[in-house]
């Protein structure tokens, strides 16, 4: 590829950029028919809860490194990923690509986007991001900003770089073209700075398309690009109120010291004996105390309420008065009737 397709691709994007979007010419077996003279050799760890997925397709990971004379090994004990090359072992550099795809393995990323690392033209990014941030409130939410919600955030940024972005705990596992890497590495890097990742999503979706203008593709991008500026926002503390003591020229009193005390009591003078007893008898007492308390607490579940006077026996003493009166009513009339009967 001569320097005008170069520029073509990636026009206005600098000299470092340009050197990423170069393609790397294709390395075969003719160009080192001998092989390699010693053993490379790498190993990576992996969690626990990765084990039974790279059990599963751990055949396809030994039968993708052995088309490149690969030694693929599983360690279930040690748990750890080995690779190393063998006699037949050509490609001086699928050493490295293997140990890549072994970390990208082991960092959650699934075998069928991990095993594109293994191309020429494809590589690999671990970045590392939490010591952007201290707090760890801080790194959440900065974390949470570059996933988006619904994950929409992360999925613009693999259209627009053409990348794989894992997001999870500690570190961004990325795979795809080095000039994507480029640019998914400068968007995280800026996220966790505090610079929201739409800035540079916006930035990325206006180059790409100035670069389908042929137009433009001598000429400087910069009045095409937003420009946003960095606002810090002093927020405004509450502040806590100290009430002022009144002015007075005499110093506090000093406080009494242990020794002091125990003079005024008279305790300085006891003996070690009489001084264990004393607090002997003041332990004592204080469980005394509290043992009372507690009694006292217990039986309050048995002490019956006091039941103030109810209204019913009010009207029942009411209904009785008049029942005797009645009754006295009814003697005087009928010993006035027995008394007419007895003169008619």
């Amino acid at each position: 590829m001569d320097d005008q397709e170069i520029e073509e691709e990636s026009p206005n994007t600098g000299p470092v950029e340009n050197a990423w979007a170069m393609k790397i010419p294709k390395f075969t077996q003719e160009d080192n028919p001998h092989g390699l003279l010693e053993e490379s050799k790498f190993a990576t760890l992996f969690p626990k809860y990765r084990e039974q997925y790279l059990k599963e397709c751990w055949p396809l990971v030994q039968k993708v490194l052995k088309a490149h004379h690969i030694v693929a090994e599983l360690d279930l004990i040690e748990g750890s990923l080995t690779v190393k090359t063998t006699r037949k072992t050509w490609d001086p550099y699928i050493i490295i690509k293997a140990r890549d795809f072994m970390k990208l393995l082991s960092r959650s990323v699934p075998f069928e986007q991990a095993v594109r690392v293994l191309d020429d033209e494809i590589g690999c990014d671990i970045i590392k991001i939490n010591s952007f941030v201290s707090k760890k409130e801080t790194f959440l939410k900065r974390r949470q900003r570059l996933i988006g919600p619904n994950g929409v955030t992360l999925k613009s940024i693999e259209l627009l770089t053409d990348c794989y972005v894992l997001v999870q705990g500690n570190t961004v596992s990325t795979v795809g073209p080095y000039k994507g890497l480029l640019q998914v590495r400068r968007i995280v890097e800026d996220t966790m700075k505090n610079i929201h990742p739409m800035y540079n999503i916006k930035n990325l979706m206006i180059k790409r398309e100035l670069m389908k203008d042929p137009k433009l593709k001598n000429e400087s991008w910069d009045r095409f690009l937003p420009k946003f500026k960095s606002k810090n926002v002093p927020r405004k503390q509450p502040k806590n109120k100290i009430k002022k003591k009144p002015y007075t020229p005499f110093p506090p009193p000093q406080p009494e010291s242990k020794i002091d005390k125990e003079l005024a009591s008279g305790e300085y003078f006891l003996k070690d004996e009489q001084k264990k007893a004393k607090r002997h008898h003041e332990k004592e007492e204080k469980q005394m105390l509290a043992k009372k308390a507690r009694q006292e607490e217990r039986k309050k579940d048995f002490i019956p309420p006091t039941e103030p006077a109810s209204s019913h026996n009010k009207v029942s003493e009411q209904s009785t008065v008049d029942i005797n009166q009645f009754k006295a009513k009814m003697k005087k009339v009928s010993k006035q009737n027995k008394a007419l009967n007895k003169k008619g």
